[in-house]
């Protein structure tokens, strides 16, 4: 239960936090590397501890208690690893804990995922929004709160997608089942003469191709991974813990599920190789090794 986690080693941590640390990344599997990608551009002199929980994967079906319980533990394992700040790099796991976390680890930072929502109804022409996310994430207070602010001039059009977290957990990102599912999810929308496609899964970035070839190049693709970067950015310039030291940081990414299959798979999707190392759960409890 999430009454387990130990609030006072987390403070204790928190109060030692300096620019040396590593940020962690937490994701139901590999969707969070577009996030990474993305901080390694931003922060190329940050160390990064990444989370892949692919013994879960996906997330989206899932119960919110259940999604909330692994959330903390992949947390709880990220501090005790040294991260200074904490990256929800997972719409779905933004949805359901991101506020829990914020409450169980109050002097953690945090930054999470949220629907780009705002700057599609800003930007649309045609008043008509397409939105790719998962169900937990659609269901979520999160994304509802959103919608009541920012999109309620625009027609929004959601799909959740079935099956696509899965086709990318594979990794081959241009397969027929890939092109079927996005060609399912978005037909109706360009239908509806939809002007622009938020993207609320971080997997969903690294099929973009596909969504383009569906699409053509007068629709639009919000990628949310840039503006998650800079935000972590500000909040390490915040907490005075940005890394300055003009050396290119370590990524180390730890994985509940086949690290050998990760690894065959990581230099594809972030554009670089890392150590892999496996962790295991025991009970909402993150250990390493197999």
């Amino acid at each position: 239960m999430l009454s387990k986690v130990p609030h006072d080693t987390v403070r204790k941590m928190d109060m030692m936090i300096n620019s040396d640390q590593p940020i962690g990344v937490l994701d139901s599997g590999v969707g969070g590397l577009s996030v990474l990608k993305a901080i390694r551009s931003q922060l190329p002199d940050e160390d990064v501890l990444y989370l892949g929980d692919q013994a879960h994967v996906p997330y989206g079906p899932r119960a919110q208690e259940q999604i909330k319980e692994f959330s903390a533990g992949i947390t709880q394992f990220l501090l005790e690893q040294g991260a200074k700040l904490i990256v929800v790099a997972c719409n779905t796991a933004s949805a359901a804990a991101l506020h829990d976390l914020r409450k169980i680890f109050p002097e953690v930072p945090f930054v999470g995922m949220e629907p780009a929502v705002k700057p599609a109804a800003e930007t649309t022409k045609t008043g008509k929004v397409g939105v790719l996310a998962t169900p937990t994430t659609f269901a979520g207070d999160l994304y509802a709160s959103v919608v009541e602010r920012f999109g309620q001039h625009v027609e929004i059009y959601q799909s959740t997608c079935p099956g696509l977290v899965e086709q990318i957990e594979i990794g081959d990102l241009e397969s027929p089942e890939i092109y079927r599912i996005l060609n399912d999810a978005l037909r109706p929308m360009l239908e509806a003469q939809i002007d622009t496609i938020v993207l609320g899964c971080t997997h969903y970035p690294f099929v973009i191709p596909v969504i383009q070839s569906i699409t053509g190049s007068g629709i639009r693709t919000i990628d949310p991974a840039p503006a998650v970067a800079r935000q972590v950015t500000r909040l390490l310039e915040q907490h005075e813990c940005l890394n300055l030291s003009q050396i290119k940081g370590e990524v180390n990414v730890f994985t509940s599920g086949d690290p050998d299959y990760l690894n065959a798979i990581l230099p594809h999707l972030l554009g670089e190789v890392a150590e892999i190392e496996p962790v295991h759960w025991v009970e909402n409890y993150l250990v390493k090794g197999r």
